[in-house]
């Protein structure tokens, strides 16, 4: 046994112990750091978490999580613990509770680097104090690269300690706030629109709600939270055009976790039948943004959450009156290429041939396969603002008498669907999205 490490008896215990190592370290650190000298920094370490499981056994087949396929050491470097509190104590409770096991808690070897410490101040490069290293940030884990599951120990959890670190960093700087205040169900759009549509709900709500913050000016992708003294609320980000944006964002969003998150966008129909202001429940992506094809091969399938579906349908049926006529599903096609139509006929025409595809967009597929691909549930629902090969191309005056009517309906369609989820967040928990091989124990 390292001789640095110390055993824990339960969760509480050992997720106390994890933020009172980190604690400490980045009280040592910023102490330094006003002394402006580096001798002693190598003691300010990430914790780490280490958990033998010493033996295993079958457990419940109905298990989303904390489960492993062979006894062994598991183990992970961690930042900000306290941050992700709720969530380690329940992964480590229900771990041990499925296996006899042994927790350990102690140092690593791994610097925390100045540079993603709050309220550290700003070093240049010329320092003896540690640099972030790319080295130490990568999807290795969550990719389910062979090296990551072929060491001496096993992953506990998905990311790096500096992963997690420059992810929770770049949150700040696209949306503007700390991350302490996303929550635990995101809505993601495109326009400024929605953005007011939920806030004017937020103004409105109150019940669960116990507090509304929202972005500074002038960031790139605004957000408004609604939070819950449980930290299930709702936080909308507005991630503007394009399916880099999409991925951009849910690369660090899903270091902390979230429940799941849904797209609401606008999208061209591709059938004749369709009116402006129609809806697309998404069921399946057509991936023609190229984005993630390195990470997720485009021969495996991005299936649909049937719980997220269902949320999603039942909150149609209640904002517009039961009248399910305005609801289509089917496959949402995304493109990186906003003037997809500006093609001849017989360029479309050989583009959409085989096609089942009722909707054209660019950032579902890009969520959706992100989704999939870190393991947190995902949907779709979308709004008709164009119909570009039955001569109905978006132009200004339509679009805005279309934003007009359907902006509040639309938005509050996936708030009540979220709201549904958010009362039982357990049957978010689903195996659809784990790995037949590189998977982690933890959620």
């Amino acid at each position: 046994m390292e001789p640095n490490l110390v055993h824990c008896e339960s969760a509480d215990k050992a997720v106390d112990e994890l933020i009172r190592l980190y604690d400490e370290a980045i009280a040592k650190a910023l102490d330094l750091l006003e002394q402006g000298t580096p001798e002693g920094y190598e003691e300010v370490v990430y914790p780490r978490l280490v958990i033998d499981v010493e033996q295993w056994r079958p457990i419940d087949r109905t298990e989303p999580f904390a489960y492993v396929d062979k006894a062994g050491r598991y183990a992970a470097t961690l930042s900000r613990p306290r941050l992700m509190r709720t969530y380690l104590v329940e992964m480590i409770a229900r771990l041990t509770a499925n296996y006899p096991c042994t927790i350990w808690v102690g140092p690593s070897t791994e610097q925390i680097p100045p540079a993603y410490i709050d309220d550290a101040p700003t070093l240049g490069r010329d320092t003896a104090f540690p640099q972030p290293s790319l080295d130490a940030v990568d999807d290795a884990i969550i990719d389910g690269e062979w090296d990551a599951f072929h060491g001496d120990e096993l992953p506990l959890f998905h990311f790096t300690a500096q992963r997690f670190d420059i992810a929770c960093k770049r949150i700040e700087h696209y949306t503007g706030l700390e991350v302490e205040g996303v929550q635990k169900f995101i809505l993601f759009t495109n326009y400024d629109m929605h953005m007011a549509e939920f806030l004017r709900f937020a103004e409105a709500a109150g019940g669960r709600y116990v507090s509304v913050s929202s972005s500074p000016a002038g960031v790139q992708m605004p957000r408004i939270d609604l939070c819950t003294a449980a930290g299930d609320g709702i936080t909308m980000i507005n991630i503007g055009v394009g399916p880099s944006n999409a991925k951009t964002i849910t690369d660090c969003l899903a270091v902390l976790r979230p429940e799941c998150w849904v797209m609401i966008g606008h999208c061209a129909g591709l059938d004749g039948r369709m009116r402006i202001g129609d809806l697309i429940l998404g069921n399946a992506y057509q991936r023609r943004d190229s984005l993630l094809d390195g990470r997720v091969g485009l021969d495996v399938p991005i299936p649909a959450i049937p719980e997220v579906q269902i949320a999603l349908t039942a909150a149609v049926h209640e904002i517009y009156g039961g009248d399910m006529s305005l609801m289509r599903t089917g496959t949402v096609l995304s493109t990186a290429d906003r003037n997809w139509e500006w093609h001849t006929p017989r360029e479309l025409w050989e583009s959409l041939r085989g096609s089942t595809a009722i909707a054209v967009d660019m950032e579902s597929a890009a969520l959706a396969a992100n989704g999939y691909r870190y393991r947190v549930p995902y949907g779709t629902l979308l709004s008709v603002s164009d119909l570009p090969l039955h001569d109905v191309p978006k132009l200004p005056a339509g679009a805005r008498a279309f934003y007009s009517s359907s902006k509040e309906a639309h938005v509050m369609c996936a708030v009540h669907a979220v709201e549904q989820l958010a009362l039982d967040p357990a049957r978010l928990r689903t195996r659809k999205l784990r790995r037949t091989i590189g998977e982690v124990p933890f959620r």
